[in-house]
């Protein structure tokens, strides 16, 4: 029951990265989804990896929450696409862990295809940077979170290398191109 909850979480924090525009939720989303991947680590790889995973999410979060347009913007007009390919990217990872794939885990598998796939479409479609580095981040602690999907433990550097990347993705600055 706790996998299925952590897995929607993370999910969760995908959607609402997806569907909003501005810091807060992007912020939200952040840390929802590095709250789930979080959970969902620490069965497979300890204390240690959830713990650096939740704190490579926290210190995204605190970063989009005071950077970027003000306020909440979720769902904004012409966002109705982006809610449709959220939920069937949802349902498609759902079906493709739970019956295609077999073995132990499904929760995890399910949350990292799903926020992998959500953020990377958010990358590809998005032309504001703030937007940009959050579904990277994203995409990093799903990485990270994927070191569990294993058969051997592969030790606590996979997950610090995945929080560290998603705190310095949101931190880093950026610089947009202007063409003439």
């Amino acid at each position: 029951m706790i996998e299925a909850a952590s897995a929607f979480v993370a999910w969760a924090g995908a959607l609402t990265i997806v569907l909003s525009d501005a810091r807060r939720g992007l912020a939200a989303g952040t840390a929802l989804a590095g709250l789930g991947l979080a959970a969902l680590t620490m069965p497979n790889a300890g204390w240690a990896a959830a713990a650096a995973v939740a704190v490579g999410a926290a210190a995204a979060a605190a970063r989009r929450y005071t950077a970027g347009p003000a306020g909440w913007r979720v769902m904004p007009p012409g966002s109705t696409p982006r809610l449709v390919l959220s939920i069937a990217a949802g349902v498609f990872a759902l079906w493709l862990c739970l019956s295609v794939m077999t073995g132990a885990g499904a929760g995890l598998r399910f949350s990292v295809l799903a926020v992998l796939g959500l953020s990377g479409g958010r990358v590809l479609t998005s032309d504001d940077p703030f937007v940009a580095q959050t579904a990277l981040a994203a995409g990093a602690l799903a990485v990270a979170a994927s070191a569990g999907l294993v058969s051997s433990t592969p030790g606590v550097w996979p997950y610090l290398a995945g929080g560290a990347v998603a705190a310095v993705a949101v931190w880093a600055p950026f610089r947009s191109s202007r063409a003439a």
